[in-house]
């Protein structure tokens, strides 16, 4: 088994994964007591938790109790951060304002991973690539719509959205969790409109 203090909370990982209410994390715990060990998988990417975080705490309270680790292969912080979006997306218990923020995250994580590779491409080809390449984060934005029966314009805007609970966030430290464990009642364009602005006009917001 696995040294629990080889594992280690990245904030940036952390943060894309909706908090659990203190009733959810304490029902978790007895669950875990009850069954006497934790039997879904801590996930980790090069020592770094990308699902499980909950679990790992939980772990490191009761260190009697057995857990497994599973190690996890991605070729970028962003295609990990990509995983954990698609991975807490298919589950069923999201508030409506945790699905956007997942899909924001994983639209912007995805146009990232592709900027990197039409770059690779461009510097061996000529401009026709770019021209598809510009294109791609419309395809993309299509495909995340459709995993997650949603609209193109929808993805769009949930990527300002996410944007802008993470400028909460800085601007007001702990307001993402509070945001989600609490249920914060906020406009949604409100955040939009934050993650959009310049960060000169973010604190007027």
């Amino acid at each position: 088994m696995m040294n629990l203090n080889a594992l280690k909370i990245d904030p940036e990982f952390q943060g894309k994964i909706p908090p659990l209410t203190f009733e959810e994390l304490n029902q978790l715990e007895a669950n875990i007591l009850r069954d006497g060990r934790i039997i879904n998988p801590i996930i980790v990417w090069q020592g770094l938790i990308v699902d499980g975080h909950n679990r790992y705490t939980i772990a490191k309270k009761h260190p009697e109790i057995p857990f497994t680790v599973h190690e996890k292969e991605f070729a970028s912080r962003y295609e990990a951060i990509i995983w954990i979006c698609k991975n807490q997306l298919g589950r069923r218990n999201l508030t409506p304002e945790q699905k956007k923020f997942l899909m924001g995250k994983q639209y912007s994580s995805e146009k990232r991973t592709e900027a990197f590779r039409g770059n690779q491409h461009t510097a061996k080809k000529s401009g026709s690539v770019q021209s598809e390449h510009n294109q791609k984060p419309m395809k993309t934005c299509e495909r995340i719509a459709q995993e997650n029966h949603s609209s193109a314009s929808s993805v769009r805007r949930a990527e300002y959205y996410a944007h802008g609970v993470d400028v909460a966030d800085e601007l007001s430290p702990g307001f993402r969790d509070r945001f989600f464990r609490e249920k914060l009642h906020i406009p949604d364009y409100l955040l939009e409109n934050l993650g959009k602005a310049k960060p000169e006009e973010q604190a007027e917001i």
